[in-house]
C-alpha cells in the first residue's frame, strides 16, 4: 500500500561553523525536542539522460530512519512536493513505476547517485507538546554513479534489473533487464563511481497540515543569523550538479569538499567522522529577501510562438499522467484539455507546422481525448445530476432516487477508471508521447514559421472564427429539438478551437488575442452548458427506466428532466446576445481582419 505525504519545507546552506539559532517563541514554538541522529543511505534512480531530474522528480530506495523504503517525490509548487512512499523491497514497486512512466517512456532506469546522510533532528513543539515542524541538520556525502554501477559504499545489491522490468514489463524490454542484471553481478569499479561531494544543509519541514507562516518566520530568523536559502531544490539536484564535470574517479574514497576546506571533525555524541551540529542559540529578526520573476520573452517568429504553446501542452500532458493515476481532483479534465489544445494548435496553425506530420499525431490525440472523456464525462454528468437532485425540495424526492443515482454513478466509474488506467499503461499512449517529444526535437516547420508572428497567427485565429460564425448561424436557424442540439454542439467545438488558437497567439499578439480568447470562452461555456443539459436528459431518462424496472417511481427523475429541458431552452435564448457581443469587429480588426 502506498502512502502519500505532502512535504512543505525550506532548505538552507550550512557548513561546519553554522550554529542553529534558537527558534523557541517563534510562531507558537515553545520547545525544541532533540530526536537524536540517524544515518540514511539512499540510491537514486533516473534515465541515462536524467528525465526525472529535469522535471524536479526524485526516485530513491532508502534505508535507515523510520521511513525506509521506496520514495517518489513529485513537485507541486516551489518548496512543496508530494512524496509517495512504498515499503522497502528489492524491486521497484509497480505503482511507483507507473507514476514515472510518462517521463521515462522507453528508457531504462538505472542508479545515478548514492547519498549517505547523517541527520540530526529536532522537532519544534507547542507548549502542549504538539509537533509543528522538523528541523534537520544533514551532513551529506554524495557520489554520482556511472553506467552499471552499484551504490557506492554499500554492501546491498541494487535494483537496476528489477527497475527496468517494472518500467517496461516482461515483454519487449528484456534486453534492458538482462543488461541491468549483468551490471548487478559486477562489483563497483573505480571507473563507475565519479568523484564525490560533501556538504551540510538544513531542512525545516512542516508536520502535517502546518501553517506555512511558521516557515516564513524561520526564514527571517535564519536570515538574521546569516543562514542562506539553499541553491538547489533537492539533495539529488545538488549532487548531480556538483559532480557533473567531475569525471571518473581513480579512487572511490576521494571526496570533493563542495563548501571549501572542511574543518577537522570534533567529538560528538555519535560515532561519526562528520562534525556534530552546534546547539541552538538565541534568535534575531530579519526580513526575507524577495524573489523576482521575469516574464517569458516575446516570441520573435511564428514558429517560436506555436512551438512554445505546444511545448507547454506536452509538459502539462506528461505532468498530469501521474495525477490521473493517483485519481487527483480535476486531473482527468485538465489532461483532456491539454490533448484538445494540442490537436487544435496542430489544426489551426497548419501554415506554421506541416500537417502531413502533425495530422497523424492529431488523430492519436483525438483517440486519447476520447478515452479520457469516458471518465471525465461521467464526472461532470454525475456532479450535475447530484446537484439537481439536491436542489429538489425534500417532498419532491420520492423513492430511493439518491441511492439509484449513486449506484448508477459507481457502476460507470468502475468501468471507466479501469479502462483509463489500461490506456495509460498501453503501448499506444507511450508511442504518442514519444511522437510528441520527437516533434519538439525536430519540428516540421513551414516557411511561415520564420516570419514575425502577427500576420500568420492572426490569420489563423480569424480563419477559425469564420468557421465558428458559420456554425453559430446554422445552429440559430435550425429547428428546435435534436437537429438544433447537434448544431449547437458542433458550434461549441468550433468555439473551443477559436479560443485555443487565440490563447496560443496571446504571448505574441498581446491584449487583442487575449481579449478575443475570453470572448470565445464565454460562447464556449454557454454552448457547453447546453450540451451538458442534453447529456443530462439522456441519463435521466435511463435512470427513470431503470427505476421503473425495479418497481421504483420515476417522478423525481421526470422533474429533473423538465428542469434540464428548461435550462437548455434558456441557453438557446441567451445565445444571440452572447454571440453579438463576442463577434464585435473591433478586436478582429486588431488581429488583422
Amino acid at each position: 500500500m502506498a502512502d502519500t505525504v505532502r512535504e512543505i519545507e525550506r532548505k538552507y546552506e550550512a557548513d561546519g561553523s553554522t550554529e542553529l539559532p534558537d527558534l523557541t517563541g517563534v510562531a507558537g514554538v515553545a520547545a525544541l525536542a532533540d530526536q537524536g541522529t540517524v544515518v540514511l543511505s539512499a540510491t537514486y534512480y533516473d534515465t541515462p539522460d536524467q528525465r526525472l531530474a529535469a522535471d524536479g522528480i526524485t526516485l530513491r530506495r532508502r534505508t535507515g530512519g523510520g521511513d525506509a523504503g521506496w520514495h517518489l517525490k513529485l513537485p507541486v509548487a516551489p518548496g512543496v512536493r508530494d512524496e509517495v512512499r512504498m515499503p522497502l523491497a528489492e524491486r521497484l514497486p509497480r505503482k511507483l513505476a507507473a507514476l514515472v512512466r510518462s517521463r521515462v517512456r522507453g528508457a531504462p532506469l538505472t542508479p545515478v547517485a548514492h547519498l549517505r546522510t547523517r541527520r540530526t533532528l529536532w522537532v519544534l513543539e507547542t507548549a502542549g507538546g504538539e509537533p509543528l515542524a522538523e528541523v534537520a541538520v544533514d551532513d551529506v556525502v554524495a557520489h554520482r554513479l556511472g553506467d552499471g554501477a552499484v551504490p557506492y559504499g554499500t554492501g546491498e545489491a541494487t535494483c537496476a534489473a528489477d527497475v527496468a522490468y517494472e518500467i517496461h514489463g516482461d515483454a519487449g524490454d528484456v534486453a534492458h533487464a538482462n543488461g541491468a542484471a549483468e551490471a548487478e553481478r559486477r562489483p563497483a569499479q573505480p571507473d563507475r563511481v565519479a568523484t564525490g561531494v560533501r556538504w551540510r544543509e538544513i531542512e525545516v519541514e512542516l508536520v502535517g497540515d502546518g501553517d506555512a507562516g511558521l516557515l516564513d518566520a524561520v526564514d527571517e530568523i535564519f536570515a538574521a543569523a546569516g543562514i542562506r536559502p539553499a541553491g538547489s531544490a533537492s539533495k539529488l539536484a545538488r549532487a548531480l550538479a556538483e559532480t557533473a564535470d567531475a569525471g571518473r574517479a581513480t579512487d572511490t574514497k576521494t571526496i570533493k569538499k563542495a563548501a571549501g576546506t572542511a574543518k577537522k571533525p570534533t567529538k560528538a555524541r555519535t560515532t561519526t567522522t562528520e562534525q556534530q551540529p552546534k546547539k541552538p542559540k538565541a534568535p534575531e529578526q530579519s526580513k526575507n529577501a524577495k524573489k523576482s520573476k521575469s516574464a517569458p520573452p516575446t516570441p520573435h517568429t511564428a514558429g517560436d510562438a506555436v512551438l512554445a504553446y505546444i511545448r507547454e501542452q506536452v509538459r502539462t500532458l506528461v505532468e498530469l499522467d501521474p495525477a490521473v493515476r493517483r485519481d487527483l481532483p480535476d486531473s482527468v479534465h485538465q489532461m483532456r484539455v491539454a490533448t484538445r489544445r494540442l490537436r487544435s494548435a496542430f489544426r489551426s496553425y497548419g501554415t506554421v507546422l506541416d500537417r502531413s506530420v502533425t495530422d497523424p499525431i492529431g488523430d492519436e490525440l483525438k483517440w486519447l481525448a476520447g478515452e479520457l472523456g469516458v471518465d471525465r464525462d461521467r464526472e461532470v454528468l454525475a456532479a450535475r445530476l447530484r446537484a439537481g437532485l439536491a436542489d429538489l425540495p425534500r417532498e419532491l424526492r420520492l423513492g430511493p432516487v439518491a441511492a439509484r443515482l449513486r449506484l448508477w454513478s459507481q457502476r460507470r466509474r468502475l468501468g471507466s477508471r479501469q479502462t483509463l488506467l489500461a490506456v495509460l499503461d498501453g503501448a499506444r499512449h507511450l508511442a504518442l508521447l514519444e511522437s510528441l517529444h520527437a516533434l519538439l526535437a525536430d519540428p516540421p516547420l513551414r516557411p511561415a514559421a520564420a516570419r514575425p508572428p502577427a500576420r500568420p497567427m492572426g490569420k489563423a485565429v480569424l480563419k477559425d472564427y469564420r468557421r465558428l460564425a458559420g456554425r453559430v448561424e446554422a445552429a440559430l436557424a435550425a429547428p428546435a429539438g435534436p437537429e438544433r442540439d447537434e448544431a449547437l454542439h458542433s458550434a461549441r467545438k468550433a468555439a473551443k478551437r477559436v479560443r485555443y488558437a487565440a490563447e496560443a497567439a496571446g504571448p505574441a499578439l498581446g491584449g487583442p488575442a487575449k481579449k478575443f480568447a475570453k470572448r470565445m470562452k464565454r460562447v464556449q461555456q454557454l454552448l457547453g452548458d447546453h450540451q451538458d443539459s442534453v447529456l443530462a436528459r439522456e441519463a435521466l431518462r435511463d435512470l427513470a427506466v431503470q427505476a421503473h424496472g425495479a418497481g421504483e417511481g420515476g417522478f423525481s427523475f421526470g422533474l429533473l428532466y423538465g428542469r434540464e429541458e428548461a435550462a437548455a431552452a434558456a441557453r438557446e435564448r441567451e445565445l444571440p446576445e452572447v454571440w453579438r457581443k463576442a463577434s464585435r469587429p473591433g478586436l478582429r480588426r486588431k488581429l488583422g481582419g
